[in-house]
């Protein structure tokens, strides 16, 4: 069991025997209970939901999708017996199968992965494994779409529990984005300018829908990740006077921010206001249209755990992701994506002390993995990435020991209709190396 886990179950039993709730607790008690518990909750109330963790306080859509109840046996095998099932499914379908783990993954599963990654990185995995009859991707469900439009059809793409979403993806929908779309067509029109420049070009996050993403492609747009999120809107500006950025407002925002745009070019859309919440002044104004949307784990990094960093360990170097929100990243002393992250503890040579503002089981994977290091999170709460949480080995097992009966469950597929345009968005991607 991983740190994180191992951590998870101290805490919570702790609390339930002292009732404390003191520094290094855990977000929720419920982090304790297997995933499945949650899929039956969510089945008898007949109401979605991300889940105990970092996003355990947002609303899901009503459309989001949910898990059935795994088999009995999986819930009731030991970690070892876990252990023996996986590692004899994986040796049983050889090649037939790849598995793709994100880096906010927990130990225990993540020690599978024939490939571990942030998304940009993992959505050219699924590329290296054309052969592969199937793909089990180990993240979120918007990751596993984006395997399904870049593998070929025949590929099965796999998401080991289908309730594993992401809040921040669910706060841009398809129907929201284009009556926006239409609102700004209305103020800047559709004409470009003397230097052959649209009004404005879309760019999805890759922590987005299929749909948005194929809205990018329809329109002239793209697909971001954090490792080249600089280099895309860069590729924006050339083509468009203006941007419009969904659905995470913070890696817009500091990403223009690094490229010197003004920060009152950069008005925020709250799509359930008129125009966004914004007069056309400012709309006309912009450089980039940000959506109000967000990650809800990068959301509860604050300067003051910075402050406190600094205070408990001088000359601590502070790294965060840029889905924290600006004042964080100013305060940092370098921000970047998860492989950033990673690469900078990495070229480290002397030991250092490292704060790191991103998911817990990465920063526990990477105070494992340089021991030579101080490295702990900023947050002094143990709060995982509910959605994330929500893979467990018990999944993994069942999918796989499906596949060696021949038998595929919870694959991910994209409309053909959506998948074209996708496809155009993610390859623009792609191709935007940082």
């Amino acid at each position: 069991m991983s740190s994180v886990n191992t951590a998870i179950q101290l805490i919570t039993r702790e609390q339930a025997e002292k009732g404390s709730a003191a520094r290094g607790s855990t977000c929720s008690p419920a982090l304790a209970q297997g995933p499945w518990d949650y899929d039956l909750a969510e089945a008898l109330a007949g109401i979605p939901a991300y889940g105990p963790g970092a996003s355990s306080a947002d609303v899901a859509p009503a459309a989001t999708p949910r898990q059935r109840q795994l088999p009995e046996e999986y819930k009731l095998a030991t970690d070892a017996e876990l252990a023996e099932r996986i590692t004899a499914a994986k040796a049983a379908l050889g090649d037939r199968a790849v598995i793709l783990g994100h880096f906010y993954q927990r130990d225990e599963v993540i020690q599978y992965a024939d490939f571990v990654g942030d998304s940009f990185q993992l959505a050219n995995a699924a590329l290296t494994r054309p052969d592969a009859e199937a793909i089990i991707f180990c993240g979120v469900h918007f990751m596993a779409e984006t395997a399904d439009i870049l593998s070929r059809p025949e590929q099965a793409v796999i998401l080991p529990n289908l309730a594993a979403g992401c809040s921040m993806a669910d706060m841009a929908d398809a129907d929201s984005v284009a009556e926006c779309w239409e609102q700004l067509e209305e103020i800047f029109g559709t004409e470009p300018d003397a230097d052959g420049r649209v009004p404005v070009i879309p760019v999805t996050y890759m922590n987005s829908s299929a749909a948005l993403k194929a809205f990018c492609g329809e329109h002239g747009g793209i697909v971001c990740t954090s490792s080249n999120a600089r280099t895309v809107l860069e590729w924006a500006f050339q083509r468009a006077q203006r941007v419009l950025f969904f659905p995470d407002q913070h890696l817009g925002r500091n990403t223009a921010k690094a490229l010197g745009v003004p920060l009152e070019r950069m008005p925020l859309w709250n799509p359930r206001k008129d125009l966004g919440g914004n007069d056309e002044r400012a709309l006309q104004e912009s450089r980039v249209i940000l959506w109000h949307g967000f990650c809800s784990v990068h959301k509860r990094f604050s300067v003051a755990q910075i402050e406190q960093a600094r205070a408990e360990h001088p000359g601590v170097q502070v790294i965060v992701h840029p889905e924290c929100p600006m004042e964080v990243v100013d305060a940092a002393d370098s921000a970047g994506s998860t492989d950033f992250i990673k690469k900078a503890i990495a070229a480290a040579t002397e030991p250092t002390t490292f704060a790191i503002g991103t998911e817990i089981n990465m920063v526990n994977r990477l105070a494992a993995e340089y021991p030579q290091h101080t490295i702990f999170c900023l947050d002094p709460v143990i709060c995982p990435c509910s959605t994330m949480y929500r893979i467990h080995p018990g999944y993994l097992a069942w999918v796989l020991e499906e596949l060696v009966a021949g038998r595929v469950v919870n694959r991910i597929t994209v409309d053909d209709a959506v998948q074209s345009n996708a496809r155009t968005a993610l390859e623009r991607m792609l191709a935007a190396r940082p």
